[in-house]
């Protein structure tokens, strides 16, 4: 996807109202420093426009990005992060599930989760989260530069085990740095936020057929009047 206009639209905190959007959203999910902003950033074709900081934490509302009039990529706050108070995680965690269990738009949620380390228990807890809620995650197993590659494999299959996916559940392995992984993500993104795009090109390509064999049709009973 060419990405021509991006706008940072809607930002909600704790005691904001779930925003009633039009368009299609697509959620990121991920404990703190995970690299989300890093990612929705290679997403967008931005270097910078979500903000990325070495401050795990950092990120404490949900963020709407407007990406070409056409979908929302939702950063979700970040969870686990050991410095922050019990009482700011609950307000986090219900923010967070109010959004997954009210948003009309939702398609899909992707779970970042760093490739070199096993999931941890709020992992496990979010990727059960974002399942209660009715969404088979996308994996994405982040900071792919930062190991071997004799070591993908096996780090791929304890992030697998560590969550329980099943066989045909997707991972991702994925590197804001090198962006390898980058047109996979997005071949899943189009596949589950551009589908109402797709069937109105496909109408809207069967109303022009059908009017190019009327006038196919008008043409040639006049040709054949003349005759």
């Amino acid at each position: 996807m060419v990405i021509k206009n991006v706008n940072l639209e809607i930002v909600i905190g704790v005691t904001s109202k779930i925003p009633e959007t039009t368009l299609p959203e697509v959620a990121f999910a991920g404990k703190s420093n995970v690299g989300k902003s890093s990612l929705i950033n290679a997403l967008m074709r931005r270097k910078s426009y979500a903000r990325t900081s070495s401050q795990p934490g950092k990120t404490q509302t949900i963020n709407f990005y407007n990406i070409n009039e056409l979908m929302y990529l939702v950063d979700l706050p970040g969870y686990g992060y050991a410095k922050v108070s019990e009482s700011v995680k609950a307000k986090w965690g219900k923010m967070i599930e109010k959004y997954l269990r009210t948003s009309k738009q939702l398609k899909q949620v992707f779970l970042l989760i760093d490739i070199r380390h096993d999931p941890s228990a709020n992992d496990k807890m979010m990727y059960d989260w974002i399942v209660e809620n009715g969404f088979r995650p996308i994996i994405v197993a982040t900071k792919l530069d930062k190991i071997k590659r004799s070591q993908v494999q096996k780090q791929v299959k304890a992030v697998r085990n560590g969550l329980g996916l099943r066989k045909e559940d997707v991972l991702i392995p994925f590197s804001s740095e090198t962006k390898q992984g980058l047109e996979e993500l997005w071949k899943y993104v189009d596949s589950y936020v551009l589908e109402d795009e797709a069937v109105d090109v496909t109408i809207e390509e069967m109303v022009d057929e059908k009017n190019s064999k009327t006038a196919e049709v008008e043409e040639t009973t006049r040709s054949g009047s003349e005759d």
